[in-house]
């Protein structure tokens, strides 16, 4: 059974993390911005159980497995469950991720592009130690789940080894004064590509094939700044309540989404899909107009509506019938760089299900896909340029009590082999102008290419 203990210290996640930021396999899901869905930073240290799927097979700690990845995750928190009689997001579990490629698979569609990142498609680890911040009470809980060591001994020895690499850290995040320089930046699509392939969706809207689709972009960038040094100037410069560190050796993610994707606490299913963007303006009054313009748009309102009747209908796959609600239609939220427009719907979980079975049911998020899903998805690998990889997955954590909240992948950058690699993108209605699409998916990388430069 975990053990867990309120610290009688207290530093902010971000210190705490960085003593372990150049450790393999630690983690660090960073609710970066206060508000109501930013409450609590989650770091995750000590592995004990490694379960990957790559090219669709399954490795359980680096040996291959005859189950699917889906399965084995799903029985070990049947097998495993144990109850959380706190209010911490968890206790014990395994944080990750899922790729938009594993979306791809699940819904039996062939990508005609090869993979420009070799990263697994889904990756989870159950850790023996985690860290978490509640932002909120400016307090930190230590947690060790038994599997390494006796729950006592986990806890007092994480105690002593955080005291002394706190004590030998200079307090406060510190930050490399290099100074700003030129990105080297490549797309996949020139612009008039990709205003082409945009009213290429546009035809396949007037056609009746969909409703919606998401179209997306894909960068390259050459950056001397290392990646934990482009999250810390993301934490402090771009705060995102779903933002996030995974360094898993070879290759690191750095993400700063503002998108929760699903949540799941005490059996209820909570989604926020995010359609509708604009930037924030350089002056109060330009502000406040362009979060008007926002609310009041027929394109996104419509754009949000059509995301928010697939979410609705995913969800009645795995919810309890009569169970499924919107709570909140439109919603203007404001983040450093750009306005965004979010709905939420909620609804009952079947009893049976997990929340490895609740993820799959409903993945990739129907915001960065389109309506219906399966025929976006078809449309996207045919007009995009490249595999989408991780971008439009989703990162988040698992809780041995059946809980998980995972965000929409977005504003995220994978470091490999020296490079940057991220996707911009939005999405596509009938109503959309060519010029406008591309100047928000320049608007989207804003962030991510000033902390690189």
């Amino acid at each position: 059974m975990t053990k867990y203990k309120e610290w009688p210290l207290y530093y902010p996640a971000i210190e705490i993390y960085s003593c372990y930021s150049q450790e393999k396999d630690t983690v660090f899901l960073d609710s970066s911005l206060e508000n109501s869905y930013g409450c609590f930073s989650i770091i995750g240290i000590h592995p004990y159980l490694k379960v990957e799927c790559r090219n669709g097979e399954l490795f359980v700690n680096g040996i291959p497995q005859d189950e699917t990845f889906s399965d084995y995750i799903s029985e070990y928190l049947k097998v495993h469950r144990e109850e959380n009689p706190t209010t911490l997001p968890m206790l014990s579990g395994a944080i990750g991720y899922l790729a938009y490629d594993f979306g791809m698979r699940s819904n039996k569609i062939c990508s005609c592009h090869p993979k420009k990142v070799d990263i697994p498609e889904g990756l989870f680890i159950f850790y023996e130690h985690f860290i978490i911040e509640d932002i909120k009470k400016k307090k930190i809980y230590l947690t060790a789940a038994e599997r390494l060591k006796s729950g006592e001994d986990s806890l007092d020895a994480l105690e002593r080894d955080l005291g002394a690499m706190l004590n030998k850290k200079t307090p406060g995040t510190s930050f490399a004064n290099m100074g700003k320089k030129v990105l080297k930046v490549s797309s996949d699509f020139e612009k008039e590509q990709y205003l082409a392939a945009v009213n290429k969706v546009i035809t396949y809207i007037i056609e009746g094939d969909v409703y919606i689709t998401n179209m997306t972009r894909q960068l390259i960038v050459d950056s001397s700044v290392k990646p934990y040094e482009v999250y810390l100037r993301l934490h402090r410069d771009n705060p995102a309540p779903f933002s996030g560190y995974l360094n898993y050796g070879d290759f690191q993610i750095v993400c700063s989404s503002p998108e929760q994707f699903l949540k799941l606490t005490d059996g209820i299913v909570e989604t926020r899909p995010i359609k509708g963007t604009r930037k924030r303006g350089n002056t109060p009054e330009e502000d406040s107009r362009l979060r008007t313009e926002l609310l009041h748009s027929s394109k996104d309102r419509s754009e949000l509506l059509m995301i928010v009747d697939l979410e609705r209908n995913d969800l009645n796959k795995v919810c309890k019938p009569g169970s499924v609600k919107v709570t909140e239609l439109f919603e203007v939220e404001a983040y450093a760089t750009v306005f965004h427009l979010v709905s939420t719907i909620i609804g009952k979980l079947k009893e049976e299900m997990t929340s490895m079975d609740l993820l799959v049911a409903m993945f990739p998020g129907g915001s960065v896909t389109g309506a219906p899903k399966r025929t976006a998805m078809e449309i996207i690998d045919e007009l995009e340029h490249s595999r989408r990889g991780l971008y439009t997955g989703s990162i988040g954590y698992f809780s041995l009590d059946n809980s998980c909240n995972f965000n929409i992948v977005i504003r995220t950058a994978i470091y490999k082999n020296g490079t940057y690699h991220l996707g911009v993108g939005g999405g596509i209605t009938c109503e959309s102008e060519l010029e406008f699409e591309f100047e928000e998916t320049e608007q989207k990388a804003k962030a991510l290419l000033e902390a690189m430069k």
